[in-house]
């Protein structure tokens, strides 16, 4: 049996409202939503997270599941934990958990993740979770897949959501994100995002 996290530790990460097991998507599957935005990186290792996971997450997953993964105003610095804690916690996930996850819905991907997963996924990821990935650009998209009323979704996706439909090339990177050069002729960063 896993051995537990302390339960301040376990208090802190339930309270983010990084993972939720809840609801379930048109095909009868329960989902697991992750906000990105939440992501303590700074404050968080990968092995308290393997340990949260196992105790308070893992065990909930024994049939199939699909993960919602909302990635709306991640920057790297602030809330992205980097590939390499990614790939430790995805290597400590147990067998049957891996059978059991068939999508991964990635809402909001930018342009860095989706030139890092295109090129370097395959090998991250072994065990076919880059086939299961699909890239969700739009909100729209998502409800294809899972009732609108089935899943919460934080306020500021939908406000991101908003904007790409108003200024379309920020889904490609060839348009700042960021609020205050809306009125600014497109400038090629991705990056802008972290800005303050």
């Amino acid at each position: 049996m896993a051995q537990q996290p302390p339960p301040d530790h376990i208090k802190l990460i339930h309270n983010l409202n990084l993972f939720k097991i809840k609801s379930r998507d048109k095909r009868g599957r329960k989902i697991l939503k992750i906000i990105g935005k939440h992501f303590p990186a700074k404050s968080l290792n990968a092995d308290l997270l393997k340990k949260y996971l196992e105790v308070k997450v893992f065990p909930k997953l024994e049939r199939p599941f699909v993960v919602v993964y909302v990635h709306t105003d991640v920057c790297k610095s602030e809330n992205f934990p980097g590939f390499s804690v990614l790939r430790t916690v995805y290597d400590a996930i147990p067998i049957n958990v891996k059978q059991n996850l068939e999508s991964v819905y990635f809402v909001h991907p930018d342009l860095q993740s989706r030139v890092f997963l295109a090129t370097f996924g395959r090998f991250i990821f072994s065990g076919g979770l880059y086939a299961k990935l699909k890239f969700v650009s739009r909100l729209s998209y998502l409800w294809d897949h899972v009732k609108r009323n089935e899943i919460e979704i934080p306020e500021f996706v939908y406000d991101h959501d908003d904007d790409l439909e108003y200024r379309p090339m920020m889904d490609y990177g060839i348009e700042s994100d960021h609020p205050r050069v809306y009125d600014a002729p497109p400038v090629s960063t991705y990056s802008m995002r972290c800005i303050s």
